[in-house]
């Protein structure tokens, strides 16, 4: 995809962070804009944000987690536009902490929102973005978000780098089944570094609320590990959205934000072609 103008978006997660910086970028690229998340306040300022530059916007409060909120959201796209031709799954959470000292709760919620939720938007939107290039209208992009924590592993952060590996695994999986089913549509996984976002303070949109003391020190350590670098060191979300932008116009399938991809993949693929464990990243 080369030309935006005139095309939709559809980008979740789109009340902070990344997702709203592929909002205010899409707007500005003469797109049309429908914006989900699961924070009403927070969607309702990134709607008040695209609409104050003059372009249609659509806020779809959704949960990802939920497949039926997903397929509302697709139906509510098509409804609005009549067709998708960027779709980005970006919502995601950060769970922190050593493996076997999560409970299963924690893992079921960063494994439905940064996983399922990629996959509900898949099976909700690709039927009709197959039938929508069908109809000659085919000019049509996927960004799923995954993590560097999603092609490189980190100590004390099991829940949220399995989520992002299963992610990335995804992505490919549904670039190479639309290519076999003969399709042109265009996949991409983005694996942020650090952005600014607040991502290590994703427990406020937890829906069981567990409080505080409810988790352990190890979550607490690496999540204000975390909270540090992207606010110290990480790209402005417009500046990490130029570059998803620049990706699907170069047809990249992996769009990384941090120009430390080819030293963070090397030793990684060095190590598994030597049987052993590839060294994991640093918060």
């Amino acid at each position: 995809m080369q030309d935006f103008d005139g095309k939709t978006a559809v980008i979740t997660g789109a009340g902070s962070g990344i997702g709203r910086g592929m909002a205010e970028y899409a707007a500005a690229s003469g797109m049309n804009v429908v914006v989900a998340d699961v924070q009403p306040d927070a969607l309702d300022e990134t709607v008040a944000l695209v609409r104050d530059t003059g372009a249609e916007v659509m806020g779809v409060l959704t949960d990802v987690t939920d497949p039926a909120a997903v397929e509302n959201l697709a139906a509510a796209a098509y409804d609005r536009f009549d067709a998708v031709h960027l779709l980005h799954n970006n919502a995601g959470v950060f769970q922190g902490g050593i493996s076997w000292q999560r409970t299963l709760a924690d893992w079921e919620w960063v494994m439905k929102v940064n996983f399922w939720g990629v996959l509900h938007g898949i099976q909700a939107f690709v039927p009709r973005m197959l039938a929508q290039e069908e109809q000659g209208d085919g000019d049509i992009h996927i960004v799923n978000t995954s993590s560097v924590a999603g092609i490189t592993t980190v100590a004390y952060s099991g829940p949220y780098v399995v989520s992002k590996f299963a992610c990335a695994a995804l992505t490919e999986s549904v670039a190479h089944d639309l290519r076999a089913q003969g399709s042109s549509i265009g996949v991409s996984c983005l694996v942020p570094g650090a952005v600014d976002t607040r991502i290590a303070q994703s427990e406020r949109n937890r829906p069981d609320e567990p409080p505080g003391e409810a988790q352990a020190p190890d979550h607490w350590f690496v999540a204000g590990a975390l909270g540090q670098m992207t606010a110290e060191r990480g790209l402005p979300p417009i500046e990490a959205a130029r570059i998803v932008f620049d990706g699907i116009r170069n047809g990249d399938f992996w769009i990384c934000t941090t120009d430390a991809y080819e030293e963070i993949m090397q030793p990684r693929f060095d190590a598994m072609l030597a049987r052993q464990l590839p060294p994991g990243a640093q918060y």
